[in-house]
């Protein structure tokens, strides 16, 4: 009798055929790399520019999250966390001294605080990627023990693994560098990338560290509907709160698909948020570096809070205002103006001509070109209630128009901003700017970054705290312990 050698496969009904030929082995998945990569990244990856721009971000993400714990949508999440869930006193609070909540509620509200005045960094293509990172890994770090607490490289090592998976996560769509039109980007990658840094910083396995992808995938998307409305910052809470529990979960055994990342025929994935899709592996080679996005791809910090197109069309406006008024300070009048035209991108969430409240003043290309136009610049201070509803502001919005001109495409390495002005007599003055300070293009200066910082910071801590806060973040990665982050926050 001859012995018949038949393949794994032979005697499965046919669709279990062919699922065994159309699923990859596990080693081989776009999903399995990201767990390896989450897993396997280490401190002596990280070079010199890594750690100089990461930490520049660290310190601006902490600057306008000390800040936002002043705004009322802070207050808001900060008062339903404490009344609706039971008191458990672990994870420090932005700018609360003895106030502390768990873990991933911590992360929640340090989350929203960060977005709550749109004054956080910005990234190419168009997320902001520290608030989903940054809150969860200060959230964990609170709850270790204290003779386990993560070492300031440490810290910096996990940040960065959540900075890396979502820029590339963003770059499997094209789509993805354009302003966005169907869901906001912090809520698909940010979960993901807080996923990812809070893995590495509890050293989950290359295994559990691709199901925490795939769990934080089930917990991400948010619609751009609610962009300019007190919801939006809670984009950002819910991504660092919930990326942190995908992690968690993972971390207590939770399995989840292992091939979230991978394009499968017929079921949607990751790429359920993307019109187009095209993953590729993320390797890390043994014994070798590892080329960071942020190397080559520098971060965009804001000089004031409002979304980031409005930084050209202020820029624009502002050159306009000091051709108007000369060598003189002061304000424009609303009389001396026949008309504005406005030429900016195609963007129909920050085209709002009559702005009714602070988030949608922080989304309207008028309002701010106008705001720079009477004012000479754009501040904290300009989306206060008092400078909304300023009549002459009411009277320059009203003679504004818009072009879109089909060479300025809603983008943020692309894009322009010009603002064209009809004086009363006749005359017509032009600004335009195409690279605005703070730019990946034209960085914010470490002086200026520091100045920003001290601004937001100072109006929550004492200035020895804040000039603490500078100082250790500037040394972070020299600290065995980052407690000393931890304490100079409240």
């Amino acid at each position: 009798m001859r012995l018949m050698h038949r393949s794994a496969s032979e005697g499965l009904p046919a669709l279990a055929q062919q699922a065994a030929v159309e699923r990859p082995a596990p080693e081989e998945t776009v999903t399995a790399s990201f767990g390896r990569f989450i897993s396997g990244l280490k401190a002596r990856h990280l070079t010199p520019t890594v750690l100089r721009r990461s930490k520049r971000m660290m310190l601006d993400s902490l600057g306008v999250g000390l800040l936002g714990s002043t705004t009322d949508v802070f207050q808001l999440a900060l008062r339903h966390c404490q009344e609706m869930y039971a008191t458990d006193d672990i994870s420090s609070v932005y700018g609360r001294s003895g106030t502390k909540l768990s873990p991933t509620l911590a992360a929640f509200v340090n989350g929203v605080a960060v977005h709550s005045m749109d004054f956080d960094d910005t990234w190419h293509p168009a997320t902001h990627p520290s608030g989903a990172v940054l809150p969860a890994l200060l959230a964990v770090s609170d709850m270790m023990p204290q003779n386990r607490k993560p070492s300031g490289l440490d810290l910096l090592l996990a940040f960065n693994v959540g900075i890396e998976v979502q820029g590339r996560l963003m770059r499997f769509s094209n789509g993805a560098s354009n302003i966005p039109k169907k869901f906001h980007p912090p809520s698909v990658v940010g979960p993901m990338g807080g996923a990812a840094a809070c893995s590495n910083l509890l050293s989950l396995d290359p295994s559990q560290c691709s199901h925490a992808l795939a769990i934080a995938a089930s917990l991400a998307g948010a619609p751009m509907a609610n962009a300019a409305t007190q919801s939006k910052p809670l984009h950002i809470g819910n991504a660092s709160r919930l990326g942190m529990e995908a992690a968690l979960l993972a971390s207590r055994g939770l399995e989840a698909s292992p091939l979230i990342l991978d394009s499968v025929p017929g079921v949607a994935g990751f790429n359920a948020f993307y019109e187009d899709y095209m993953p590729l592996p993320l390797y890390l080679a043994p014994d070798e570096g590892h080329s960071f996005l942020i190397e080559d791809q520098d971060i965009a910090f804001k000089r004031f809070p409002a979304h980031l197109g409005m930084h050209w069309v202020v820029d624009a406006a502002a050159s306009v205002h000091k051709l108007i008024v000369g060598v003189d300070s002061g304000t424009v009048s609303a009389s001396q103006v026949k008309d504005i035209l406005l030429r900016v991108p195609r963007s129909k969430y920050i085209n709002r001509p009559f702005p009714e409240c602070e988030h949608q003043a922080r989304h309207s290309f008028q309002f701010n070109a106008c705001s720079a136009l009477l004012d000479g610049e754009v501040t904290v201070q300009s989306f206060t209630a008092g400078a909304i509803t300023r009549p002459e502001l009411a009277a320059l919005l009203s003679l504004v128009r818009v072009e879109h001109p089909e060479d300025n495409p809603a983008n943020f390495d692309l894009m322009y901003g010009e603002v064209q002005v009809t004086l009363d007599g006749g005359d017509v003055l032009r600004g335009r700017c195409d690279t605005f300070y703070g730019h990946w293009r034209n960085p914010l200066t470490n002086e200026s970054l520091r100045k920003k910082f001290r601004s937001n910071a100072g109006a929550v801590l004492p200035r020895e705290k804040v000039e603490g806060l500078v100082e250790t973040v500037e040394a972070l990665d020299e600290l065995p312990d980052c407690t000393p982050l931890l304490l100079k926050l409240q």
